[in-house]
């Protein structure tokens, strides 16, 4: 067929094989421009491009689908990678913790007892941990001389009581959580993860409904948060909607709390 491809040419062309070629014709991911009277499959050369990025996509082991979607909707192709990253991480974890048995079995001998999987804690538990090292996180936020281990402690114990209350809590407990990591950052003055947990803040209130001073703590979160990335005008522009929020604040002590809190924010000026 003059100025088309065979199977075998379009597979030379695109680092694939006249088998996957086949295959994707039948699922309908790429489908030959022309298939003759004797069964035989013709491609146009302008679809080696799209060959070629099926060959990147399943060489990274995208599955089809995310594949199908990549090619219909190239705009969504950095959320689809991101996605399929986060796969291969999880099973990386896996073979690293077979890896590990396997050193043991090894070196210790397939004989000895493998150590049982913990049974789940019970939910009384996680609830007490998280109580627990909520408030030891606050006792550590609020010491004057901390030192490098307390620092580190303090992170990890925010994020263990973030973990408690994930398997126990409500949104109102996931965003107040969220909030603490946000503001353990802030004081350890790491801009981008101080951000991230305060946009998780932003995020759980809408996603839920979550109003008075979870939804304005958020705002506050993020003005924090851009203050320590010395970006002022954000920083400013979420003080104004951590304000607006608070004129929803349905007690006076919770507002004034904000309102103090706001004041501690570098560069903001004093609201009562």
């Amino acid at each position: 067929m003059t100025g088309l491809l065979s199977v075998g040419q379009l597979a030379r062309r695109a680092a694939l094989t006249a088998k996957a070629l086949r295959h994707y014709d039948r699922i309908g991911l790429l489908r030959p421009a022309l298939v003759d009277t004797a069964g035989y499959r013709w491609y146009d050369p302008a679809q080696v491009a799209a060959a070629r990025r099926i060959a990147v996509l399943r060489g990274v082991d995208v599955p089809i689908e995310d594949v199908r979607r990549c090619l219909d909707d190239p705009a969504g192709v950095a959320t689809i990678l991101a996605r399929q990253r986060r796969r291969l991480e999880g099973r990386l974890a896996r073979v690293q913790r077979d890896l590990h048995a396997l050193d043991h079995l090894i070196n210790d001998g397939w004989e000895t007892p493998m150590a049982a999987q913990s049974e789940p804690m019970e939910l009384e538990t996680e609830r007490r941990l998280g109580v627990a090292l909520f408030n030891r996180t606050w006792t550590l936020l609020e010491k004057e001389d901390r030192s490098r281990d307390d620092d580190d402690s303090m992170l990890h114990m925010a994020h263990a009581s973030a973990h408690h209350w994930r398997q126990v809590g409500k949104a109102e407990n996931f965003a107040r959580s969220e909030w603490q990591c946000s503001r353990v950052y802030a004081v350890l003055r790491r801009a981008e993860p101080c951000l991230h947990h305060a946009r998780r803040v932003l995020d759980i209130c809408q996603e839920n409904g979550l109003g008075d001073w979870d939804l304005a703590f958020g705002y506050e979160a993020l003005a924090r948060g851009h203050a320590v990335a010395g970006d002022a005008e954000q920083a400013r522009a979420y003080t104004e909607e951590a304000l607006a929020a608070a004129e929803d604040i349905t007690t006076d002590e919770d507002r004034e709390l904000l309102l103090s809190d706001l004041e501690t924010i570098p560069g903001q000026p004093r609201f009562w």
